[in-house]
């Protein structure tokens, strides 16, 4: 007989942080470096959204939904990510970091070519393409974790709510 699943938290994202603190501390400094990058923090908000969809990662969807819609991201491209291809919406740059996070995300079924590492570097430095990689990452990562785990997701924030503060 199959079990019945749920949706419940399997650890809560408290509980992991106390019990490996490191991780946290690591990834804040990961965070860290990717503010000081220069890199257009919607866009790495974007990226961050998209890669959390492809991974099926509810909490993180919903925390970088949250942060997109503090910085001010179009609440069109944030309706349209997981359609962005065929949304017209996106810039070129845009459209660019998303092939590539789709593609380093989901390696096996798309492969990270010289055709597509060209793409990529037509538009982003060799160094802003180290740090567009690094997020897209830790994204994975941090996906890896609160999808296996089910961590609960943080309550919406609206822009009305942004407004009010």
């Amino acid at each position: 007989m199959l079990a019945t699943e749920t949706t419940a938290p399997r650890l809560d994202w408290k509980a992991f942080q106390e019990i490996v603190p490191e991780v946290s501390t690591g990834m804040a400094a990961v965070t860290h470096a990717l503010k000081k990058s220069g890199l257009d923090p919607e866009l790495l908000e974007m990226i961050k959204i998209r890669v959390s969809q492809s991974n099926g990662c509810a909490f993180c969807v919903q925390y970088h939904l949250n942060d997109a819609r503090k910085l001010g991201v179009d609440a069109a491209k944030l309706d349209l990510l997981a359609a962005w291809r065929e949304a017209g919406i996106f810039t070129p740059r845009e459209s660019a970091a998303l092939d590539w996070a789709e593609r380093i995300t989901l390696q096996a079924q798309h492969p990270i070519d010289d055709e597509a590492f060209a793409h990529v570097s037509a538009h982003f430095s060799q160094r802003e393409l180290a740090f567009l990689t690094t997020a897209i990452g830790q994204i994975n990562f941090w996906n890896r974790l609160a999808a296996p785990f089910r961590f609960t997701p943080p309550a919406r924030f609206s822009v009305e709510q942004g407004r009010n503060r």
